[in-house]
C-alpha cells in the first residue's frame, strides 16, 4: 500500500520557488564576474608573453664558459650594452654543437633580430644559423667563421692570418743566430677554421726558416714531409693539425707535450722554440718543457692576453702573447648589430671564403705583447689593473 503524500500549501511553494530563482541569479552573477576576471588575467598574460618574445633585439651565443677568453668577452659585451637602448641575451654552448643549436632556437623564439655567434664547430653551426636566417634574422659570425653555408651575413674578427704570422715572426726574431733549433708545432682544434688560419699565418713565416735550416721540426712527420712547400693546401694543413692539435684544451696540450718530449732524443732539446696556439695551451706546454732538465731554454708563443698568461710573461715563463683587444671586437660586433637594427649597412673591410660564399668581414688589428711592453699595452691602456699582477 502506497502512503499518501500530504499536499503542500501554495504559499509555501511560492516562497520556495522565489528562493531557488534568487539563488540561481546570484550564481549567474558570480560566474559572469569570475569569467571577466579570468579573461582580464589571460589578456595580461598574453601581453606579457608578447613583450618577452618581441622585446629581445640581439642574441649572443659564445662557445664556453670554461675558457677565460670567452668569459672576458661576456663581460665586455655587458659593458658595451649597459647604456644601449637595445636588449640582448648571452648564452653559452659549453663545447656542444647540440647545446649551441638549442641556444639559437631559444633566441629565435624570443624574437631576436640579430644573432651574434662564435661557433663551437664552424661547419656544424651552419644548421643553427640557417634556422635563424629562415626567420629573417641577420647572422654575424663572431671571432670564428661559420663555414659551408650561405646563411652568414657578416663576420667580425681579428686578422687570424696576422695572429699566426706574429707568432711565427716572434719565434724567428728570438731564435738567435744558430741553426737546427728544435721547433715544436701545436695547433688549435681542427673543427675551428681559425686554427687553420693561425697555422697558415705562422707557416708562411716559419717555413723559409725551416727550409734554410734555422729550425728543425721536432714533433710532426707530416710537417717535416712538407717543409719545402711554402703554401699548404687545406688538406695538407689538416694532416699536420691531425698530429699536433690541442683542441684548445690545456690538458690535451700537456699530454701531447709530455709524449713529444719522451719520444725525442737530446738533440731535439736544449734551446727550443714552441708554436703554441693560445694562452691556455701555452701555459700547459710551458709547464711541461720547464720541468725537463734537458731543455735549457724555450721560446713559446700564445694569444688572447689572458691574465694568467700575462703573469707568466712577467715571470718569464711565457715569451709572448698576441693581444686581441676584445673591447674593440665587441664594439665592432655591436656597432654592426646596431647598424642592422637601425636599417643601415654595416662597414666592412674585407671578405672571407667560408666554403660556400665570400662573407663580408670587419677586421680588427692585433698587438704582440711581451715583457717589454706589457705595462704600456695592457696596464696603461686600462685593459687590466696593475694590482692584478705581481712583479711589474
Amino acid at each position: 500500500m502506497r502512503k499518501k503524500i500530504k499536499s503542500i500549501p501554495v504559499v509555501l511553494v511560492v516562497i520556495m520557488l522565489a528562493f531557488i530563482l534568487g539563488a540561481c541569479n546570484s550564481n549567474s552573477d558570480s560566474d559572469v564576474s569570475g569569467n571577466s576576471e579570468g579573461a582580464a588575467n589571460d589578456e595580461e598574460s598574453a601581453g606579457n608573453e608578447t613583450t618577452s618574445e618581441s622585446g629581445l633585439s640581439v642574441g649572443i651565443v659564445l662557445p664556453t664558459k670554461d675558457e677565460p677568453r670567452w668569459v672576458q668577452d661576456e663581460e665586455r659585451f655587458k659593458e658595451a650594452l649597459s647604456d644601449s637602448d637595445y636588449t640582448t641575451e648571452i648564452l653559452f654552448s659549453q663545447g656542444s654543437s647540440a647545446k649551441e643549436k638549442e641556444n639559437v632556437e631559444t633566441l629565435i623564439s624570443k624574437g631576436i633580430e640579430v644573432l651574434i655567434i662564435a661557433p663551437h664547430d664552424g661547419p656544424a653551426a651552419g644548421v643553427s644559423v640557417e634556422a635563424a636566417k629562415a626567420e629573417g634574422i641577420t647572422v654575424i659570425a663572431y671571432d670564428r667563421l661559420i663555414t659551408e653555408t650561405d646563411a652568414v651575413d657578416y663576420y667580425v674578427t681579428f686578422d687570424s692570418l696576422a695572429v699566426g704570422a706574429a707568432q711565427g715572426q716572434y719565434l724567428v726574431d728570438n731564435a738567435g743566430e744558430g741553426t737546427n733549433v728544435p721547433l715544436y708545432l701545436y695547433a688549435g682544434a681542427s673543427s675551428d677554421n681559425n686554427a687553420f688560419l693561425f697555422f697558415e699565418g705562422a707557416w708562411s713565416v716559419l717555413q723559409p726558416k725551416i727550409a734554410d735550416g734555422t729550425f728543425v721540426i721536432a714533433n710532426s712527420s707530416e710537417a717535416e714531409a712538407l717543409q719545402d712547400k711554402a703554401e699548404l693546401t687545406r688538406d695538407e694543413m689538416g694532416k699536420i693539425l691531425g698530429q699536433v692539435t690541442t683542441n684548445w684544451d690545456p690538458n690535451e696540450a700537456k699530454n701531447k707535450a709530455q709524449t713529444h718530449l719522451t719520444a725525442v732524443g737530446p738533440e731535439m732539446k736544449g734551446d727550443i722554440a714552441v708554436l703554441a696556439p693560445n694562452d691556455g695551451t701555452a701555459r700547459s706546454i710551458a709547464d711541461v718543457f720547464s720541468t725537463d732538465p734537458e731543455v735549457s731554454s724555450y721560446i713559446i708563443t700564445g694569444q688572447d692576453a689572458e691574465k694568467a698568461s700575462i703573469q707568466y710573461v712577467i715571470d718569464g715563463k711565457q715569451s709572448m702573447t698576441v693581444f686581441k683587444d676584445v673591447r674593440t671586437l665587441v664594439t665592432d660586433a655591436m656597432g654592426m648589430a646596431v647598424d642592422v637594427l637601425d636599417g643601415n649597412t654595416p662597414e666592412t673591410t674585407g671578405n672571407y671564403d667560408n666554403g660556400s660564399i665570400d662573407v663580408k668581414a670587419k677586421q680588427t688589428d692585433v698587438i704582440v705583447v711581451d715583457e717589454a711592453n706589457v705595462q704600456s699595452e695592457l696596464i696603461d691602456s686600462g685593459y687590466y689593473e696593475a694590482s692584478e699582477f705581481t712583479g711589474l
